[in-house]
């Protein structure tokens, strides 16, 4: 409103003034004048308030100046300046808010109290201590309390970020806000509803936005030195020349135009930039603090890592091959909600494995699902407790340990036949995400995780992290975050519910809303819509840049202004004139700030679409070859145990495989896809190190060859062949792992 009543003031008097009616083109910028005055006021006062004195100050000593002296077209024009600028500021905060209604609104309300054989729906406020509750399947528990009867199957993710669910006997605890993944359970409530876990998570999510230090506008911080430099130059103009036009004409050219309008232009359009981009920037203060801040804080779960379990190895038992065992596991989840159950069929789709349709299923939550396939019975899940291991599962249960994976049993007809490892795994964008991320500025980054300390420090060991604090709450967190708040401007990162109170006490909190939970995004400053972290970089690097051309933008703004003041104290420069001047300079600052809509070099290099199909194409093949990985090493676990005749097949189809499918795919790469990447990546030296992998995999698959035709003429290995080649097999395993993990990151991780 006050914009549009300066343009129309200004536009009616110099419509009187052409036509020659100069006494009401007076009265107009008058009263354009005396408009701006009231909110200009306002906004002084409301900053000194805040300890502040803000650039608004030297506006209105300008515009009662004007008003004094009768330079009204000049006060007309800081009007127009003063509310241009407060307008783009405006646009500038969009929405700006720490609230946490999702984390209220995504609260059980209700709990099912039982009584004997009578269960009632009762207001959570009315569960005691001591109430025996029933959760259903897929519901949040409500309080804090211990499973009562039959076992509990919880995703508890919500509140320490690990995708992987957890079974919990009776008589152990269990915290609200945990979501039942099993079947119907009996929770002992041993808190109240105040009490509880979630409440907790809640209070503490408005303690710390409460907490949060206000966000310095730009423009107030280089007022400090500006605002009483331009008024002792006007007070001293005024003392030696004795002329109140003189003092007025310094205030009016000092009326610090570049501060109102460049951080907010420079600002806005980095928002701008940044929407593009798939970041959505709550306001503008956020944009300007994470151009400052030197200190990212990461969780794990859902934010360095994909946020759900993928296969990571599939282990057969002797007589079987591990794609039957995960065409098997699949066939028989293939119905199952569980989230194992998903990933195993998306390995199995991944692989183009043919699935079976499973009969008589059932699923016992805690233990996994039965059936008929193929006129087998089988059983996918956990094996039953006291089950004795042969030597092959206990090597896979070893495994499964160290990798920090989680692992799901194949068994027929009553015995296990094969076994899924499944982690969740680091995304293959995050390593070059973070290195951009230190080339931006950030100095120090830290992992906060609930998760346990070794998947933890895996993570953080392969993505270089500065430091890893692991098994944290929510609590735990928010500590964390306002100890590195007093070191240095601090971006905490998250994704969970657990992570909103965090977020809420970082400078500047950052949620990954694409698949992240409302609350997280409702407490942040900042929501990446897309499920790509490398907008993380994207967002920095835009307002680092913004940020620096807001600065450029103002101080030279500045400098030129305080020349016409020199101009305006000498007498050189009328108010009126000094008021065009200073539209001028504001025209060239708004056009500098106008360059953040623009971008530097692109963060990630411009493929062709041709080269992003090569990508998408052996990305798929890497889905598709992990069928070989596997076969590799268990030919050579298999070679461990003996060199019987069932070791040298597995060696035999190992060569197979290698022949057929895997040293293909190498070539193409080699021939196809590096000479499209070469020119984007800068030459063919940015390939040479895979390039060298290539050859190491030929190599060892060669080797292999020999070993096979050195077999005696019984078809049987020497016992001096064994060393070697069960080396050879176990290091082409490795090289392998490394060397498809590699292209993921450095080279699959261009195409979106």
């Amino acid at each position: 409103m006050l914009l549009a009543g300066t343009v129309v003031a200004l536009a009616a008097g110099g419509a009187f003034r052409l036509i020659g009616a100069p006494g009401a083109a007076d009265l107009c910028w008058a009263l354009g004048t005396a408009a701006a005055v009231g909110p200009a006021v306002g906004w002084v006062l409301g900053a000194l308030r805040h300890g502040r004195a803000g650039v608004d100050l030297i506006a209105v000593l300008a515009l009662g100046g004007t008003l004094a002296v009768g330079e009204y077209l000049a006060g007309s024009l800081i009007a127009l300046m003063l509310a241009t600028g407060r307008t783009l500021e405006a646009a500038a905060q969009r929405r700006a808010s720490r609230d946490l209604r999702a984390l209220l609104e995504h609260a059980p309300r209700t709990a099912r109290r039982r009584a004997g054989d009578d269960v009632r729906v009762v207001p959570l406020a009315e569960v005691a201590v001591g109430d025996l509750l029933v959760v259903g399947p897929g519901e949040v528990v409500p309080v804090d309390g211990t499973v009562a009867e039959d076992p509990a199957v919880l995703d508890e993710s919500v509140l320490t970020g690990e995708p992987l669910t957890v079974h919990r006997a009776p008589g152990e605890g269990v915290r609200s806000g945990v979501v039942n993944a099993g079947g119907a359970f009996a929770l002992r409530a041993s808190a109240t509803e105040q009490d509880s876990t979630y409440a907790g998570i809640v209070r503490l999510a408005r303690e710390a936005g409460a907490q949060s230090a206000p966000v310095v506008r730009l423009a107030d911080r280089y007022a400090a030195w500006f605002l009483p430099l331009a008024v002792a130059a006007a007070g001293l103009a005024w003392l030696v020349t004795g002329s109140a036009v003189r003092a007025v004409a310094v205030l009016v050219v000092a009326t610090p135009c570049p501060l109102l309008l460049a951080a907010p232009v420079a600002v806005v359009s980095g928002l701008s930039r940044a929407s593009r981009r798939g970041v959505v920037v709550r306001d503008g203060g956020a944009l300007e603090n994470l151009g400052r801040a030197r200190t990212l804080l990461l969780d794990k779960t859902g934010t360095l890592t994909v946020g759900r379990p993928r296969v990571l190895d599939v282990i057969a038992a002797p007589g079987w091959q591990p794609t039957q065992v995960l065409r098997l596991a699949a066939s028989l989840d293939r119905y199952s909600p569980h989230v194992l159950a998903r990933a195993l069929l998306d390995a199995a789709r991944e692989r183009g494995l043919r699935l079976s349709l499973p009969t008589d299923v059932s699923e016992e939550p805690g233990r996994g699902a039965a059936g008929t396939v193929a006129g087998r019975r089988m059983a996918v899940g956990r094996l039953a407790p006291g089950a004795e291991l042969p030597a092959w599962a206990r090597a896979a249960d070893n495994r499964a340990a160290l990798d920090g994976a989680a692992i799901a049993w194949l068994g027929v007809d009553g015995r296990p036949v094969g076994a899924v490892l499944l982690r969740d795994p680091l995304r293959h964008d995050a390593p070059r995400t973070l290195r951009r991320l230190r080339a931006a500025g950030i100095e120090r980054i830290v992992m906060l995780t609930g998760d346990r300390a070794a998947p933890a420090r895996e993570a953080g060991a392969v993505l270089g992290l500065d430091e890893v604090r692991a098994g944290l709450s929510p609590a735990d967190k928010v500590a964390a975050v306002r100890a590195e708040r007093d070191r240095a401007v601090t971006v905490m990162v998250g994704d969970g519910v657990n992570d909103a109170p965090a977020l809420a006490a970082a400078d500047v909190g950052v949620a990954m809303g694409a698949r992240g939970s409302t609350a997280s995004s409702e407490a942040a400053d900042i929501v990446l819509t897309c499920d790509r972290v490398d907008r993380l970089a994207d967002a920095v690097a835009i307002a680092v840049r913004s940020r620096r051309i807001a600065v450029q933008s103002a101080l030279g703004g500045m400098l030129m202004s305080l020349a016409a003041m020199a101009a305006a104290a000498f007498g050189l420069l009328p108010p009126a004139a000094g008021a065009l001047l200073q539209e001028g300079i504001d025209v060239v600052v708004i056009l500098n700030a106008l360059r953040a809509l623009g971008g530097d070099r692109p963060a990630r290099p411009v493929l062709p679409q041709s080269t992003e199909a090569l990508i998408r194409r052996f990305a798929a093949e890497h889905d598709d070859l992990q069928e070989v990985l596997e076969a590799v090493r268990s030919a050579a676990d298999r070679l461990s145990a003996g060199p019987g005749p069932e070791a040298l097949a597995s060696v035999r189809e190992v060569h197979r495989l290698l022949a057929e499918r895997l040293l293909p795919h190498e070539h193409a790469e080699e021939h196809q896809l590096y000479p499209a990447l070469a020119p984007t990546l800068g030459g063919p030296e940015a390939t040479a190190t895979m390039s060298r992998a290539h050859v190491e995999i030929d190599r060892l698959a060669r080797r292999v060859e020999t070993h096979l035709a050195l077999a005696g003429p019984d078809g049987n290995l020497a016992p001096e062949q064994l060393d070697d080649l069960r080396a050879c097999l176990y290091g082409l395993h490795t090289v392998l792992r490394l060397h498809f993990t590699q292209e993921e990151e450095s080279y699959f991780s261009l195409a979106p």
